[in-house]
């Protein structure tokens, strides 16, 4: 509970100061950041997508790797080496490249909000996987390969979708501000996901509980969840707007 306490504490006091940029931006006549460039609908939309799909993947990003660490004492996991385990990531940054080059190609013929959409999808696929299966080294390769799927195409589509709707002016302001969420979207989901593993350390264990992974799972789940019905909706704008 202490730690909880503490985490609540500090996203207090990290929404205030948020805020308060917010307001010295605004007053500023030559900000750093151009925060009215977050007016359009489809611009703040896509920057909330970012925010909780970027909670969402990183979440299970920092997961896998601890999981694979964990000494078979425990009744779970492999006993991997910090090395070996990182060697884990190696088909999310594979299939995150390929995503991201497949994006550039079908993006003629579907529109980038639902790219957005079925990327989401896909990530949360991931997090079902990892969720429902784990036994095995294979599985964790398979999750992290579906994620890095994901990411890598829903970072790619995301750009389009904020330079659609923005004045050339605007473009730096719009990008530089979704990239700043996006980073603090990873910053949080990997907050998030540390907190839920305390919070499934019982007293005196050395490891934590199996099931919290699996809460940590549906929790990045849920934030795909929210993250794909964001997209839906600016798929729908779009849609409306192209086709009055």
């Amino acid at each position: 509970m202490e730690h909880l306490a503490v985490a609540a504490g500090l996203a207090v006091v990290a929404v205030v100061l948020l805020c308060v940029w917010a307001v010295i931006e605004l007053r500023s006549t030559t900000p750093l950041v151009d925060v009215r460039a977050m007016r359009h609908p489809a611009v703040a939309g896509s920057n909330l997508a970012m925010f909780v799909g970027g909670i969402g993947m990183y979440l299970l990003l920092t997961l896998i790797t601890r999981y694979a660490q964990t000494p078979h004492g425990a009744g779970y996991g492999f006993g991997l080496t910090t090395f070996v385990a990182g060697l884990v990531l190696i088909p999310f940054s594979v299939l995150g490249f390929v995503a991201g080059k497949l994006t550039l190609r079908v993006r003629t013929r579907i529109a980038d909000p639902l790219l957005l959409v079925g990327r989401a999808v896909v990530v949360g696929g991931g997090f079902a996987l990892f969720a429902a299966a784990r036994s095995d080294l294979a599985e964790l390769f398979a999750a992290m390969g579906v994620l890095g799927f994901g990411v890598g195409g829903f970072s790619a589509a995301m750009p389009d979708v904020i330079l659609a709707v923005t004045f050339k002016s605007e473009t730096s302001s719009a990008m530089s501000f979704n990239y700043v969420v996006r980073s603090v979207g990873y910053s949080l989901g990997s907050a998030i996901g540390g907190l839920i593993l305390v919070a499934g350390t019982g007293p005196g264990h050395l490891f934590l509980d199996d099931s919290a992974y699996t809460t940590a799972a549906l929790a990045g789940i849920g934030a795909m969840a929210i993250t794909t019905l964001t997209s839906l909706a600016l798929a729908r704008r779009r849609s409306s707007e192209t086709n009055p």
